[in-house]
């Protein structure tokens, strides 16, 4: 508002100084006298106010642009920022209620249950004597796989066993982390929460959007 302010007075001045300029030469009516000549002095030292006039308008208007650039770019950058703090915060409770709802689920289960780093719930039901399992290493199972309101998605039962090399292969990253737990011969059950699972868009087929998993498993070989 102020720089606008700024620019509107200068117009004026210089309006007010080229009318004064246009009536002092009608005036002078083709008489070249001394008093002339300061008035063509004049006359320059005012033309030479008027470009510096123009040359600091132009400056106020450049820097006006670029301050409303700076407010355009910091607003957006706040709201993307709010829009991003606004989502970690709903992904955070997201993450709260569906561990709450696998800790029922283990809870009304009497299940003993071991929680890692990254919300993955492991109980070792049998412990094999065989090779542990190692990221690069070709992993062979058996497995189920349910959802926590106890609807069976997939078994080897009816689809074979599964091999899948640990740590490279497209399985699920909580599959990945849980099965270098075991040895083989190991059986074990794991439940994995959607962000080790198949996430927010599910597997398109059995597995709905965000959902947790539960595989029975056991660990047959490792080559």
């Amino acid at each position: 508002m102020i720089k606008s302010s700024i620019v509107i007075t200068k117009f004026k001045q210089i309006k007010t100084s080229l009318f004064n300029f246009c009536n002092n030469i009608l005036k002078l009516n083709g008489k070249l006298n001394l008093k002339n000549i300061f008035f063509i002095a004049n006359f320059r030292i005012l033309r030479t106010l008027v470009l510096s006039t123009i040359i600091f308008i132009f400056f106020i208007l450049f820097q006006a642009c670029g301050d409303a650039h700076k407010r355009t770019s910091k607003n957006t950058n706040l709201q993307e920022k709010d829009l991003n703090e606004k989502l970690i915060k709903a992904n955070k409770i997201y993450v709260q209620q569906e561990s709450d709802e696998i800790d029922q689920y283990v809870h009304h289960r009497g299940w003993k249950m071991i929680t890692t780093g990254t919300g993955l719930r492991y109980m070792i039901t049998e412990i094999g004597n065989g090779t542990a399992a190692a990221n690069e290493k070709q992993a062979k199972v058996n497995y189920k796989i349910s959802l926590l309101d106890g609807t069976l998605c997939y078994s080897s039962d009816s689809t074979g066993s599964k091999t899948f090399l640990i740590g490279r292969d497209n399985v699920e990253s909580g599959l990945h982390e849980a099965i270098q737990l075991l040895r083989v011969g190991s059986k074990a059950i794991f439940i994995l929460p959607s962000h080790l699972a198949h996430g927010l868009i599910g597997d398109n087929s059995k597995i709905p959007p965000k959902s947790s998993v539960i595989y029975d498993i056991e660990l047959l070989s490792i080559n």
